[in-house]
């Protein structure tokens, strides 16, 4: 089996994207594209030019279908997406916003990713990758879901490979938040880089500072937490250092979506690089202010050339 650097899993939709402002309701013509934390993680690093697979369900359908070819467009690697013949392709309805965030409207209960079990963990192709990156989505979609993804940390974590662990908190897939707060951690303090945002870290620990945050995780035996702070940009810190890299300037938001999935996809392929921690969270800001620009999830990822010549043009203000 090809080796890939990064593998993922979770759930993809088909996406219908507004083509004019306005409530759903009167929306009348749509743009079809494709959604889900982790496919948009597993297409950013392909455009950067690592190897990247994408582990699910999806149903023997229209959608299916084309998130199959999606990311087969994209050159990520689907030998672990195994299609469903009873449960279907989940999709979501997303608005478009002149500022601020869309509005977006799940179809998802019931869809052939929730039916992901430990049944489907296929260990040739996990092991085939040197890196796992995980989200806290399929935790909340399905008990068996949820099953699937601690198998497939424990695993990982015991052949020696990194986790890298956003927490992409969905409140309204959870029965309380209290229960969405032990199963997040239970997965974070088993990972080795944990990357929330401010306010996630706020709901998960219970502390404001970003530095206290960051210590929750380190005191529980994570390696580097990073923590994104929007247009400020982002603070790190490890047993050994920290530090806080300012954003990059953005002129005009245009979609906030996908904006923390192409942070994750900066900083994860930073340090398969070799990159310092610093230089990894700068790629995860330039990533992050570049999806902001676009209306898609991930139509605004770079390639590696224009990732780097962004930086270079704009890099301003790091601390």
């Amino acid at each position: 089996m090809k080796q890939v650097d990064v593998v993922t899993f979770g759930e993809a939709m088909t996406m219908f994207m507004a083509n004019h402002p306005g409530s759903l309701h009167e929306v009348s013509q749509f743009t079809r594209e494709l959604a889900g934390a982790e496919t948009n993680v597993a297409i950013g690093l392909a455009r950067l030019g690592l190897g990247s697979g994408w582990a699910s369900k999806v149903g023997n359908d229209a959608f299916g279908r084309f998130i199959i070819e999606r990311l087969q467009n994209e050159n990520v690697n689907i030998d672990h997406v195994l299609l469903d013949n009873t449960y279907p392709t989940g999709f979501q309805l997303k608005s478009m916003v002149l500022e601020g965030d869309p509005e977006v409207q799940y179809f998802r209960k019931g869809s052939a990713a929730s039916h992901l079990t430990v049944d489907d963990f296929n260990e040739e192709y996990f092991t085939a990758a040197k890196h796992l990156h995980m989200t806290g989505i399929p935790l909340a979609i399905s008990e068996s879901a949820r099953a699937f993804a601690k198998h497939a940390l424990t695993f990982m974590k015991k052949h020696g490979r990194k986790v890298s662990f956003d927490p992409n908190l969905r409140p309204t897939l959870w029965a309380s938040q209290e229960e969405m707060v032990k199963e997040i951690n239970e997965v974070a303090f088993q990972s080795d880089y944990v990357l929330p945002g401010l306010a996630e870290g706020e709901i998960l620990t219970g502390f404001k500072n970003p530095r206290d945050i960051a210590s929750f995780y380190l005191d529980k035996g994570v390696e580097l937490v990073v923590i994104k702070l929007g247009p400020a940009g982002a603070y790190y810190k490890t047993a050994a250092d920290e530090g806080t890299v300012l954003g990059f300037p953005v002129e005009k938001v245009v979609d906030t979506v996908g904006a923390g999935d192409g942070f994750a996809v900066g900083v994860i392929s930073g340090l398969l690089e070799g990159c310092s921690i610093k230089e990894a969270v700068i790629r995860g800001n330039a990533i992050g202010a570049l999806a902001v620009q676009s209306p898609g999830d991930n139509d605004g990822y770079p390639t590696k050339n224009q990732l780097e010549k962004y930086i270079e043009n704009t890099l301003q203000g790091v601390k």
